[in-house]
């Protein structure tokens, strides 16, 4: 037997053991059913027996063909306008891949600042803070970007796996990937599970929060952190090359190798500026984000940046759809069969006696430092995200506090080990930094940018009266 038949049937035994346990008291058997149905689903994204949208394809269909959901019900998570933003937003990245737009832009900013090996970490945390708004892969972002541009300037300084790692190449790639962690929280379309988190709290707590709320609540506290970042890793993990005044030269004959910018990078570029100048206002327009994304991903078809095949062709936007769309119907089941409310409830009970700002903390350790046993930034949001907002709402905290407190945390959390994010393998794969110094280094940035976003975000927030 495969190791991943016997992964696939740990997953059925263990929705069938919650199955069948005895339903606590206050449980509607419907409920305690789903939730078997929700945490075997959430266990498979992290064994991954299966890929995640065959695997959520699979929990959808049980949850309507055991009729405890609807059929209704258990595909509404696929109208979602939340998840077509992101799908939205995926095209968006194509675009800056396909044109090589983004290239372009981490080649200019390499060429104005890119004289020190510091500086050289500054560039890329720039380019990765450009593009971040309107790439919901952060995979995408970091692998399918950046990470060839930092390998092959490592390679260009002679930095190699082994014995010339620590020259620059260790140093690039760990401050590269650090950074993208960081940018990964600052919009809801950086990555996937952020849209998720606010679909989950809007249905925990009925509070919606736009586009720009999330971009303005975190652009203080992350650019604090983009600003710390590439010089705590700088000082963590010193690279031996200080000085790379060859950087500049790279970057000049790459853009003179691609020329002047074509009519696909100007169309992407004014989409993309138009699409921000838009989700900015959104409050005084009244423009739907979703619907402003996909209409700025019809201009890039009519003016030919990228094309329908394209389209079809991404198989990331339609996977994520599946397997969010999936969480959001369960997530929603759940919620409305009351089994949020019992839980919740159930934990403020043991919360007794805290106030809601120690409460808050506590849930806020937990949910952050529990991540060394999640693979999956989206596993991690649908397995506890929204009771976690439920239990500190509970306990008294202010709901916009509680709901970016957890949120902001989702892109944080890839820092702490090479498994836990999309990049983390590929720049950890990539050989320049050991697995020991890969979990020390995030675990100390972890120490830094949680207190960031928690402490001096917090307080912007209630500068800002969300609070």
């Amino acid at each position: 037997m495969s190791k991943k038949v016997q992964q696939l049937l740990l997953v059925f035994a263990i929705g069938a053991v919650i199955w069948f346990c005895p339903i606590p008291n206050g449980v509607k058997p419907e409920a305690w059913h789903l939730l078997a149905i929700f945490v075997a689903t959430i266990i498979g994204f992290i064994l991954h027996p299966l890929p995640i949208g065959a695997i959520a394809l699979m929990a959808a269909s049980l949850s309507g063909f055991l009729k405890i959901l609807k059929p209704a019900e258990a595909l509404k998570g696929y109208g979602d306008a939340t998840i077509w933003l992101i799908v939205s937003a995926y095209l968006f990245a194509l675009g800056f891949v396909k044109t090589g737009l983004g290239k372009r832009i981490a080649y200019n900013i390499m060429a104005a600042i890119g004289d020190s090996s510091l500086k050289l970490g500054y560039a890329m945390a720039l380019s990765d803070l450009v593009v971040s708004p309107a790439t919901p892969s952060n995979t995408a972002r970091a692998g399918g970007i950046l990470f060839p541009i930092v390998k092959s300037l490592a390679v260009a300084f002679k930095s190699e796996p082994g014995e010339t790692a620590r020259k620059i190449g260790g140093y690039l790639m760990k401050s590269t990937f650090q950074v993208n962690c960081v940018t990964s929280s600052m919009f809801i379309t950086a990555v996937a599970p952020n849209a998720l988190a606010v679909s989950l709290a809007a249905k925990a707590t009925g509070m919606e929060i736009s586009w720009g709320q999330w971009a303005l609540a975190c652009i203080v506290p992350g650019l604090i952190c983009v600003a710390i970042v590439p010089y705590l890793v700088y000082k963590l993990y010193p690279p031996e090359i200080t000085h790379t005044p060859e950087a500049k030269d790279i970057a000049h004959k790459e853009l003179l190798a691609m020329g002047k910018m074509s009519k696909r990078e100007k169309i992407v570029l004014f989409v993309f500026i138009l699409s921000l100048l838009l989700w900015a206002t959104a409050k005084f327009t009244g423009l739907n984000a979703t619907m402003v994304a996909m209409v700025g991903v019809s201009i890039m078809l009519v003016g030919g940046a990228i094309e329908w095949d394209d389209v079809i062709s991404q198989k990331g936007a339609w996977d994520t759809l599946v397997w969010m769309g999936t969480l959001m119907a369960l997530a929603s089941g759940l919620n409305k069969l009351g089994l949020i409310k019992w839980f919740a409830n159930l934990v403020a009970g043991y919360l007794t006696g805290f106030s809601w700002m120690a409460a808050l903390g506590i849930l806020i350790i937990i949910y952050m430092w529990s991540h060394y046993a999640f693979a999956s930034l989206s596993a991690h949001v649908a397995a506890m995200f929204q009771a976690f907002v439920a239990v500190a709402v509970g306990a008294g905290a202010p709901p916009f506090l509680a709901i970016m407190s957890l949120a902001c945390l989702t892109g944080l959390q890839g820092c702490l080990t090479h498994y836990a994010t999309g990049p983390a393998p590929i720049y950890f794969g990539a050989g320049y930094v050991n697995q020991n110094d890969w979990w020390k280094i995030g675990f100390i940035i972890s120490l830094i940018t949680v207190p960031v976003f928690i402490f001096i975000g917090g307080t912007w927030w209630k500068v800002l009266g969300y609070w």
